[in-house]
């Protein structure tokens, strides 16, 4: 079995299948991009795999474990988190808190430890502003540790939204749109930063409109329409395929070739 194996997925609302029996599967180190028009179920497929919504039929397993219809904080406890589309992060809190935030899923010490501040909660708090501080550094934002996050390049942001989802210890991390947005050089500076996660070893699944990026570090492409999956294949099949070509892509075919 896959790392992330979703079987027959479905999802309704007030009678509307908004995800049909949606199948896929992702290994331990790819790159999987999930495609397709406005509407086509994308984002409900994140969050049945977030938590966010219910599973109406269908499994979603992950490292052999059953994880559909489980809350959203033991799916990040399980390792899968997430970004948004539109960045959700406290802007009027320094770089460093933002991260913080993410790690304290894993704190280690209860309400009586934070109450009381005893050595364990003082000693938790030390381990995490050091990792969190492992973390930036990691990821080319060690500069602005003591910064708002609000006040930091739009692509920056980018990464500390990604940086806050690896704090929560993920293996998989899910991707809405990252490059939604950014001009040609954050896209570039993007993409690179996506196959340096991967090579770190992280898992990554992203939904994504701009396809210049699916096809540059996809491992694996899913098209879905109307809720339905119909085409999955690698890039270069995706780019190739004409049914893809003709209903979502337009001349992307070109593009990945030159």
């Amino acid at each position: 079995m896959a790392y992330l194996e979703v079987s027959g997925i479905t999802k309704q609302f007030s009678g509307l299948v908004a995800v049909d029996e949606v199948c896929f599967s992702v290994e331990k180190g790819e790159i999987v991009s999930i495609i397709g028009p406005n509407g086509a179920g994308k984002t409900t497929v994140f969050n049945m795999l977030t938590g966010v919504y219910q599973v109406d039929k269908g499994e979603i397993i992950f490292e052999d474990r059953p994880i559909h219809n489980k809350a959203p904080q033991e799916i990040v406890e399980a390792g899968i988190s997430r970004t948004f589309q539109n960045i959700r992060l406290f802007g009027d809190m320094r770089v460093i808190e933002n991260v913080l935030i993410g790690m304290h899923i894993h704190t280690g010490y209860g309400f009586f430890d934070s109450l009381f501040r005893t050595p364990r909660f003082r000693h938790g708090e030390s381990r995490m502003v050091v990792r969190a501080v492992e973390i930036l550094r990691s990821i080319g934002l060690e500069n602005y540790v003591d910064a708002y996050a609000g006040s930091m390049p739009y692509g920056a942001q980018r990464k500390l939204e990604i940086a806050r989802a690896i704090a929560t210890n993920a293996k998989i991390i899910l991707l809405d749109e990252p490059a939604a947005g950014m001009n040609p050089q954050e896209t570039e500076d993007l993409m690179k930063f996506i196959r340096q996660l991967r090579d770190k070893g992280y898992t990554i699944v992203l939904i994504e409109h701009d396809m210049k990026v699916v096809m540059n570090i996809s491992d694996k492409i899913y098209v879905l329409d109307h809720g339905k999956r119909i085409a999955s294949g690698l890039p270069g099949e995706i780019a190739s395929n004409e049914r893809v070509i003709e209903a979502y892509l337009g001349g992307v075919k070109n593009d990945a070739e030159n």
